[in-house]
């Protein structure tokens, strides 16, 4: 397991790098990750027995990264417009069916899908957009992943004491400790890229650290949910798409609004 997820790891980490250096291939990458995802998402629920559009989730969630990394823009902030019109869609949706239950989960499932998948990605390439650009999102990427690592290895070679068992037996206190520390050693790695203060660099590392493992946390419980281990195969060792991604979905937008009203 260890040497299958090392493998996937370093394929990853190389195919980061390249990708970094050209914009508009970062919001390409970023539309495929959102239609696998979304697809795993929603493949996920179907366990669940819960009627999803599944098809019409992905179409949507796709276009809104599109959208944003072409700048196509009907009004200012139109993913939330877009968002809305979704809704209006899956509601008239409902009306062709014969059965009017399950109509609230259903439409909230699939909704969330966008709004979790989609959505919470996309910042990235919002990020990728700003001013130093590059560097900032170098920044959350090198971060958040290499608290992934740091949690994977400590936990795996110093863990005693779980951490939630319900949600995940295998996570341990003392791999979430291991994985702040490397979060705060990947933020001191980004200085170059920040040229912060050293005590600002640590609370950046924490910050993102303790976002990306509640990410990793709320895709367990979701899978638990769903009584699957992983939520696909793509990555040996790994899992699917959502189990690589999941702790950046809740720092890529947190760390945008923080790095857009820090900085404005």
């Amino acid at each position: 397991m260890l040497r299958e997820r090392l493998i996937s790891s370093i394929l990853i980490i190389l195919a980061i790098i390249f990708i970094l250096f050209v914009d508009w291939l970062v919001g390409a990458v970023i539309v495929l990750l959102t239609i696998a995802g979304l697809y795993e998402f929603f493949t996920m629920v179907e366990k669940k027995g819960i009627n999803i559009y599944k098809y019409f989730g992905i179409v949507i969630g796709a276009i809104i990264p599109l959208s944003i990394a072409y700048r196509f823009e009907l009004t200012r902030n139109w993913e939330f417009f877009f968002i809305v019109l979704a809704v209006l869609f899956l509601i008239i949706m409902q009306f062709r069916r014969r059965q009017n239950s399950g109509t609230v989960v259903d439409i909230s499932v699939t909704m969330f899908g966008i709004l979790y998948v989609s959505w919470f990605l996309s910042f990235i390439i919002k990020i990728r957009y700003l001013e130093n650009g590059f560097g900032l999102l170098a920044t959350l990427l090198l971060v958040t992943k290499l608290g992934d690592i740091g949690a994977y290895l400590i936990g795996s070679r110093f863990g005693r004491t779980p951490l939630i068992p319900r949600i995940s037996p295998k996570k341990s206190v003392e791999g979430s400790i291991g994985g702040l520390a490397f979060s705060i050693l990947g933020a001191f790695a980004c200085r170059p890229f920040l040229p912060l203060p050293y005590l600002y660099l640590v609370f950046i590392g924490l910050f993102l650290g303790v976002l990306g493992q509640l990410g990793d946390l709320s895709e367990s419980l979701m899978k638990r949910d769903c009584q699957v281990k992983d939520s696909g195969n793509l990555f040996p060792g790994m899992g699917g798409i959502l189990d690589v991604i999941d702790s950046l979905l809740f720092t890529a937008p947190v760390f945008y609004f923080y790095m857009i009203i820090t900085f404005k």
